[in-house]
């Protein structure tokens, strides 16, 4: 393909994807799969690798992220990024009213907003591209996180289908909006769901995982994430509007992610109605609200209205009381996860909070019953974390019975009676049965067929546990046994023909899962769906993985000491290996089929660490050209290390250390010349 040709493709393959990019993330009106967006991604991305100079700082492929930023560049603002005065209740309103009609003349209009749980940010786009993405930070200056916002689906990188703004008649040429960024529920959700199942620490809430995502230096992460953007504020040197809501409705029309959770309202009875109306279906949404935000609708209304030194005169937001039920704790209970977590879990007096009744709350581990000194009969505070999960925030001491003994955590499992295990740097206590704890054993089976693993759609958490009680199943290798008693299982209430039948084809179509997916399926703690994919990657079948070394571990990308040692420790038991061996001569992948790495012999017997930040590359670029190359990487510095790729701030110890045995350091750049 001439330059030229591959020109014309690039073009035709950003304008369409960022068509359908909006339909999805703007729209919600999809029009083509998933697996067809990802091929086009593909082929651009291909394209762009094969004519880097045709690489557009705003094509579509620059949201999968993969930059590594070292350090957020203040940057100040060309308007002011001032925070509202935020009231309780609605006597405020009405004061803030009366001042508003006393500063203007004329019909007052307001447009009410919903006031989002998250992170403010202002993007400045000119001739209709993306060309800064900064935080409020002080309201003066903020943070300039532009290759991290361009993750985000819902910002346009460049504004009119196919980058053409003669559609987009009103865009002027420079202009900055502002809005929100946050994480829905949903992702909030699956996040700490996987981040319990492999025992690390729980996110706090969906705001502060949105404000802690959006200051990741690896913008790679931050695109898994899923952040979500709503745009609620122009700004601009004469701007063609006469309003608010004009500019809003327009903005929307650029490509922009303007809500419909708007009003127009030309009485204070009509506010309060908006405020009454979302202060009781706000639990109905999928992302956290804490208030409504109140605006003048006219510009020349909010000139003459002003500024105070730390907010808008036109603006107020009506902040929601948070919701909080008083109750009695009547017992404390406790849960055995799959990878034998254990959780508390507080079981309540019925109460009613924020439309729902609550009568269980989690207690997370026994730091959490210790820092609250939580008992059993006394009478707690909860409220709704992040809205949506009930959370205890305190005791009432006052009305603590005289009775009331201090809880002590569990010694032994609840389930198997093991004595309970925990780690050095670990929150949560662990039952170390997992091959005779029966929630560990069905919730291992379950996670083996779920979806993302072996997917088997017949085999999910009921079934799974069917099975198990009538002995059908104790392990996941198991459950490739299970059509040689077709006609017993058949016997089964809810069990028919069709729907083993169902099963069993379903069993046999997971024989093809690729490896990747095999070895998540596997449930080895720390691992979840990226590492697996990086370790399948990296040492190609499942014989490598059982047999590394720990620093053969920690050479692939993103694998710290922790998961290296996880998976040495889950091969290291005996029965896990006779499992994997099961599953071999079952049929089951354990073999990677993608392309190897290698590219070139340059660096052959050389081994590598790599360490620091870099301006020109990544970690992982850098990683991945070494193996591209025939060299090696490793994760810790010895005697056998060739040389260490010194970024900035590398790692005390590793310093140390190779200058103790005088391993050779050189830059990204020297680097470069060595593979040229």
């Amino acid at each position: 393909m001439s330059k030229e040709e591959a020109r014309k493709k690039i073009e035709k393959l950003s304008k369409e994807l960022e068509e359908h990019n909006q339909k999805y993330y703007v729209l919600a009106k999809p029009s083509i799969s998933d697996y067809n967006f990802d091929r086009m991604l593909e082929e651009l991305m291909k394209l762009e690798k094969e004519f880097p100079d045709l690489l557009r700082s705003d094509s579509p492929s620059q949201r999968v992220g993969g930059a590594i930023t070292k350090e957020f560049k203040t940057v100040k603002h060309d308007f002011p990024f001032l925070s509202l005065s935020n009231s309780y209740s609605k006597e405020d309103l009405k004061d803030f009213d009366e001042r508003v009609r006393k500063g203007v003349s004329g019909t007052i209009e307001y447009i009410c907003e919903l006031k989002y749980d998250g992170v403010a940010i202002g993007l400045k786009y000119e001739n209709g591209k993306l060309i800064q993405a900064v935080t409020r930070g002080d309201g003066e200056q903020g943070d300039d996180i532009t290759a991290n916002a361009k993750t985000i689906r819902a910002i346009p990188l460049c504004l009119g289908a196919g980058r053409d703004l003669k559609s987009r008649p009103t865009v002027p040429d420079k202009f900055e909006i502002r809005g929100e960024v946050f994480m829905t529920r949903k992702v909030f959700d699956a996040i700490n769901k996987e981040r319990e199942e492999e025992g690390e620490a729980l996110l706090a809430n969906p705001r502060n995982s949105t404000a802690g995502t959006l200051k990741m230096q690896n913008s790679a992460v931050v695109a898994s994430r899923k952040l979500d953007c709503f745009m609620y504020m122009l700004y601009g040197k004469d701007l063609p509007f006469k309003n608010h809501y004009e500019s809003m409705k327009e903005a929307r029309k650029w490509g922009f992610k303007v809500p419909d959770y708007l009003a127009k309202c030309k009485t204070l009875d009509e506010v309060f109605d908006f405020i009454d109306h979302w202060d009781e279906d706000r639990h109905d949404l999928p992302f956290d609200i804490d208030g409504v935000v109140i605006k003048v609708n006219s510009y020349d209304q909010q000139k003459v209205l002003g500024f105070t030194a730390k907010s808008p005169r036109w603006a107020i937001a009506y902040k929601f009381k948070t919701e909080t039920a008083s109750t009695i704790l009547e017992e404390i209970t406790y849960q055995v996860g799959r990878t034998g977590a254990i959780t508390p879990v507080a079981n309540l007096k019925p109460v009613a909070l924020g439309g729902t009744t609550v009568k269980r709350a989690s207690l997370h581990n026994a730091d959490i019953i210790e820092k609250l000194d939580v008992r059993v009969g006394d009478t707690v505070f909860v409220e709704k974390g992040g809205e949506i999960i009930p959370k205890i925030t305190g005791v009432d001491m006052k009305k603590r019975p005289s009775i009331a003994h201090k809880t002590k955590y569990i010694s032994k499992c609840p389930e198997c009676g093991t004595e309970l295990v925990r780690g050095e740097d670990e929150a949560k206590h662990y039952c170390p049965n997992e091959w005779g704890c029966p929630p560990q054993i069905k919730g291992a089976m379950t996670h083996f067929t779920s979806r993302k693993a072996m997917n088997i759609d017949s085999l999910g958490e009921e079934t799974v546990d069917l099975l198990y009680e009538k002995g059908f199943i104790k392990n996941i290798a198991d459950i490739y046994e299970l059509p040689k008693h077709k006609k017993d299982i058949q016997e089964i209430d809810r069990m028919g023909e069709r729907s083993v039948s169902n099963l069993l084809a379903g069993i046999e179509e997971s024989k093809q899962v690729p490896f990747e997916r095999v070895l998540y399926a596997l449930g080895i703690r720390h691992v979840g769906e990226t590492l697996a994919k990086k370790l399948a990657r990296q040492l190609r079948n499942i014989d490598a993985i059982m047999e590394a070394a720990e620093d053969q571990l920690t050479a692939t990308n993103d694998i710290g000491g922790q998961v290296a040692k996880s998976v040495i420790d889950f091969f290291a038991e005996k029965k896990n290996r006779v499992l994997v061996e099961r599953l071999k001569k079952i049929g089951l992948q354990f073999e990677s089929h993608s392309t190897p790495l290698t590219q070139s012999a340059k660096l052959t017997g050389l081994t590598f660490v790599v360490s620091g930040t870099f301006t020109k590359f990544s970690r992982d670029d850098l990683k991945a050209a070494i193996e591209q190359n025939g060299g090696k990487v490793v994760g810790t510095v010895s005697g056998k290390t060739g040389y260490i790729i010194a970024g900035e701030n590398m790692g005390p110890e590793k310093l140390k250390k190779a200058e103790k045995l005088g391993v050779k350091m050189i830059s990204e750049d020297e680097f470069e010349k060595m593979i040229k």
